[in-house]
């Protein structure tokens, strides 16, 4: 480096052209650098976004899951569902042919006759 027309600083201009290439040479590795540092910082970044949707994938996997489980459920849902209505049905209509054959039969007792054959209890 050339010496400064001010005392105790150095000029930034190099003063061979070996050391221009030098510099330059520097200035392009320091660039790779901070790219190189810039990509790994990147893959930080995609490789923890990767990392949360293999997690949320798994999550959906196990939804999936319980609503296979659930869906599997349905058939029998329905035919238990068909099995209480069916009795409640034959409840109904048993309850229904009970009171009709209690309300059918009338019976007539004639309260005169039975007032003759009481033993009077004046005597």
């Amino acid at each position: 480096m050339r010496q400064s027309i001010l005392p105790g600083r150095q000029s930034q201009l190099p003063s061979h052209p070996a050391n221009a290439a030098l510099a330059a040479k520097l200035l392009e590795k320091k660039k790779e650098t901070e790219a190189i540092m810039a990509l790994e910082k990147a893959s930080g970044r995609f490789l923890e976004r990767m990392e949360d949707l293999a997690n949320d994938f798994d999550v959906i996997a196990d939804a999936g899951k319980v609503h296979g489980e659930v869906l599997e459920q349905w058939p029998n849902m329905f035919r238990i569902l068909g099995l209480f209505l069916a009795s409640r049905q034959r409840q109904a209509e048993s309850d229904e042919q009970s009171s009709e054959q209690s309300g059918e039969r009338l019976v007539r007792v004639p309260i005169e006759d039975l007032r003759d054959t009481r033993p009077s209890s004046s005597s």
